[in-house]
């Protein structure tokens, strides 16, 4: 890359930014406009007071597809939203990063001798 203008990555970089802000801008209204102001997910409800927590999940994954009709977006709090693009990272890398104890089931189960304890006897 040529130096002969040092701030020319930094202006194309704001500009990109900028123009990304004014298209969220755009459907974020209008999805708030379209849709109850509560997370699909976990079905928090949002006021005036917390309305930046909502964000506009698109379906498709492509923030670029946005109609009319807001048929590719879903309100999520953050946490969902953060969720669910973790969730989808980790479909793209093949299944889970989780270690080997997230992928074996637990055999314990706290409750098996619960009717012996309550009659107080001793367990089995």
């Amino acid at each position: 890359m040529s130096t002969g203008d040092p701030g020319r990555l930094d202006r194309i970089v704001a500009q990109a930014r900028r123009e990304a802000d004014q298209r969220a801008q755009g459907y974020r209204e209008r999805a708030l406009k379209i849709y109850p102001w509560i997370c699909g997910r976990c079905t928090r409800e949002f006021t005036h007071v917390n309305l930046r927590e909502l964000t506009v999940h698109h379906r498709d994954h492509n923030h670029d597809n946005n109609p009319p009709d807001g048929s590719n977006w879903e309100l999520l709090c953050l946490y969902c939203h953060d969720n669910e693009h973790q969730r989808q990272t980790e479909a793209a890398a093949g299944g889970s990063t989780g270690g080997a104890a997230e992928r074996s089931a637990s055999t314990f189960s706290p409750f098996a001798d619960l009717k012996q304890r309550l009659a107080g006897k001793p367990p089995t």
